[in-house]
């Protein structure tokens, strides 16, 4: 929410003094400049002295939306509307919020209260449009963009947005269009090329290469621009075979982005450990048929790139699976019983599991049902949840839906992580932006997968993208098998199915299965030499 934050004192607003003190202003100043680590202590002090001030109250909460702290957030933001219903910006940061929790409807609720006082305001009906989107409601998604399009002057996140939208339904020539369109304007071409290049199938041109270069030359290409351009490099020299170049595009990217994405690696490995001791055969048999009996949802789980779309797409070809998106909803519960307000809070997750009424664990499986219902729009029986980070909570997921099918989507470890690595994701997911995040991340999650399996035996069903590639019918039917559902031919031609996909795999998956992706890594392998150095010494086959 930088540029909120930007316009945040610039604009008056009613009931509200924005004579800001000298503290709130330097703060609102750092915000807008993404510098928000050194921002936060400010405003947390600041609200020791006055805690009703609602201007810092709103600063703090965007602060927490970009750190993914939604429950302190939240509280920020409701305690702030509460003293000034009124207070416009933080009742656009709040339908933000909303936005970033995957509840689309309750943004729009929010939005629509403020769009009822300025019905022009571009920034109010963009957020509006993509949480229609959110909603699989794409149509009005593209109505609204086309609607700002014609009727305002719009700007490289209008069309960014709108490219996203035509994207995730298959419209790629005009999702191109709305690209190229989004790079004409001076500010943000860089995640305009980058969008480009996640499309994974289009190849730039000499011209967007020698652009992209000087923008790279630029002393004064912004941080976000700079880091979105050395991803999109490296595809470009990657899809030219200048392997060399394309590999140091993405170090200097991943170096850039790590920088400002925090990862700590040591406290994921012991929230492992803490998750393999407390999840054990005598709690699950304790606790055995304590969640809900529903079996709509099918997990599909396991790292980022590793074959989980391609599978998503495949079940939802059949005529009983709706596929959705990667929901937040679990990852969401751990944090509620996390109990956590701020990042340095102790974590209750997973102990606090022990203090919950038996009960409770079947209504936390209807909930998560509830909550997700919104992300629905068919009504067939079983919808898809393709979250990968889920595979931390596949205890807790077995204890609230224990009839849920729990899919791990794997592949060569070198061609995952390398994918991994070149991948510039939207939030979070900063275990990917160097050598030793990812390696260390996998060998976490082979070790708590293992534990899975060991605990919940036959509970998981294991897909590993390579056998899919060159098995495919076989695996397909062992999946279909997997999750009670009868063969369909529709299954095999995964590639035909129009539905919307949101996720950077979109495209590949509507093609047929192709084997190009198979030990790509070792077009690399000399600069991957760190990586393959990490599997090796721990045991781990790469071939």
């Amino acid at each position: 929410m930088g540029k909120g934050a930007a316009c945040f004192f610039k604009l008056k607003q009613k009931n509200l003094n924005l004579n800001l003190p000298k503290e709130l202003f330097e703060a609102a100043k750092l915000v807008s400049e993404s510098r928000y680590k050194k921002a936060e202590p400010i405003l947390r002090d600041y609200l020791k002295k006055d805690p009703l001030d609602v201007n810092a109250m709103k600063l703090l909460a965007d602060i927490g939306i970009e750190f993914r702290a939604y429950k302190e957030a939240g509280y920020l933001l409701s305690r702030a509307l509460d003293l000034f219903p009124d207070f416009h910006f933080a009742r656009f940061s709040y339908a933000n919020l909303l936005y970033k929790r995957q509840l689309p409807l309750e943004s729009i609720e929010q939005l629509d209260q403020l769009l009822a006082i300025d019905p022009d305001n571009i920034q109010w009906l963009s957020l509006k449009a993509v949480n229609y989107a959110l909603a699989n409601n794409h149509e009005e998604a593209l109505n609204l963009f086309k609607f700002i399009i014609k009727n305002f002057p719009a700007n490289t996140q209008i069309y960014l947005s709108y490219g996203h939208t035509l994207r995730a339904i298959g419209k790629i020539k005009k999702a191109i269009d709305a690209y190229y369109k989004a790079i004409s304007f001076n500010r943000g071409a860089g995640e305009a090329y980058w969008s480009l290049a996640n499309l994974k199938t289009h190849k730039f041109t000499k011209d967007d290469i020698d652009n992209m270069e000087a923008l790279l030359k630029d002393k004064n290409c912004p941080y976000d621009d700079y880091s979105h351009l050395l991803f999109a490099m490296g595809k470009a020299k990657e899809d030219a075979g200048d392997y060399r170049s394309s590999i140091a595009a993405y170090i200097k990217g991943n170096q850039v982005k790590s920088s400002r994405v925090p990862w700590d690696a040591r406290g994921f490995s012991a929230e492992c450990n803490e998750l393999q001791d407390f999840f054990n055969r005598e709690l699950f048999d304790d606790l055995q048929g304590v969640g809900s009996s529903i079996q709509d949802p099918i997990f599909i789980l396991g790292l980022p790139r590793s074959g989980s779309t391609l599978i998503e797409q495949i079940l939802a070809s059949h005529s009983k699976v709706e596929g959705t998106t990667e929901l937040q909803n679990i990852i969401a519960l751990s944090r509620k019983i996390a109990n956590k307000t701020t990042a340095n809070d102790p974590s209750h997750y997973p102990g606090a599991l022990r203090e919950i009424k038996t009960e409770d664990f079947k209504k936390m499986g209807e909930a998560y049902i509830s909550n997700t219902r919104s992300q629905r729009i068919t009504s067939k029986p079983f919808f898809i949840d393709k979250m990968p980070n889920n595979f931390s909570h596949i205890g807790l997921i077995h204890l609230i839906l224990p009839n849920a099918k729990i899919i791990d989507a794997r592949r060569n470890p070198m061609d995952c992580c390398y994918s991994c690595y070149k991948q510039l994701f939207g939030s979070g997911q900063g275990f990917s932006y160097s050598f030793n995040r990812i390696g260390n991340y996998y060998l976490d999650y082979l070790r708590l997968m293992s534990h899975w399996d060991q605990t919940l035996p036959k509970k998981i069903h294991r897909v590993t993208y390579e056998d899919m590639v060159s098995n495919t019918e076989s695996e397909i039917r062992k999946l279909l098998d997997y999750c009670g559902l009868e063969f369909e031919e529709n299954c095999l031609n995964f590639y035909n199915n129009k539905r919307a996909v949101r996720t950077p795999s979109s495209e590949q998956v509507r093609q047929p299965i192709y084997d190009s992706g198979l030990k790509y890594w070792k077009n690399f392998e000399d600069e991957l030499s760190p990586l393959k150095n990490i599997f090796i010494e721990n045991g781990v086959s790469i071939e």
